[in-house]
């Protein structure tokens, strides 16, 4: 786990004031390639209050520490970007929701596809979802088939 300092040096850097609300709140949702939603921070920080939590996102996306996913699960999930994330198309990234535990991953290192769009359309963001199992549930699914056997 980091240190105290590493999330204050993330805050800065995206021109955030380090206040201790937002320094734990941003620590909870430092889960490497897995994102976070809103009513999961909910839970996990019951001592914030939630208007607080929800605020906090909003500052964190305005400032792109954070981007958000439209994972198609009716919530949005979050995750936290890199120091080099101007959260510009050329730094979307596609997403894989696993439909067994129905957690969201950021597959940061395989880009969208180029979408070539008709003249007179104008491109602001990508959404780019694979659906399916994450290697954890894949691997108990395909336990269960060889008991099966």
């Amino acid at each position: 786990m980091a240190d105290e300092q590493f999330y204050i040096d993330k805050l800065v850097h995206r021109g955030i004031k380090p206040t201790a609300t937002r320094l734990l709140i941003l620590k909870e949702m430092f889960r490497g390639d897995e994102t976070v939603s809103l009513p999961q921070l909910e839970r996990l920080l019951p001592t914030v209050d939630k208007s607080t939590i929800s605020r906090t996102l909003s500052v964190f996306l305005m400032n792109k520490l954070i981007h958000a996913v439209d994972d198609g699960s009716g919530s949005l999930k979050y995750n936290v970007c890199s120091d080099e994330c101007d959260c510009g198309v050329d730094d979307e990234h596609t997403h894989f929701y696993c439909e067994h535990c129905h957690r969201t991953f950021c597959l940061k290192r395989i880009h969208v596809p180029v979408v070539e769009l008709p003249d007179g359309f104008l491109m602001n963001s990508i959404n780019y979802v694979i659906k399916g199992l994450c290697p954890e549930c894949a691997e108990k699914e395909e336990g269960k088939r060889r008991g099966k056997i």
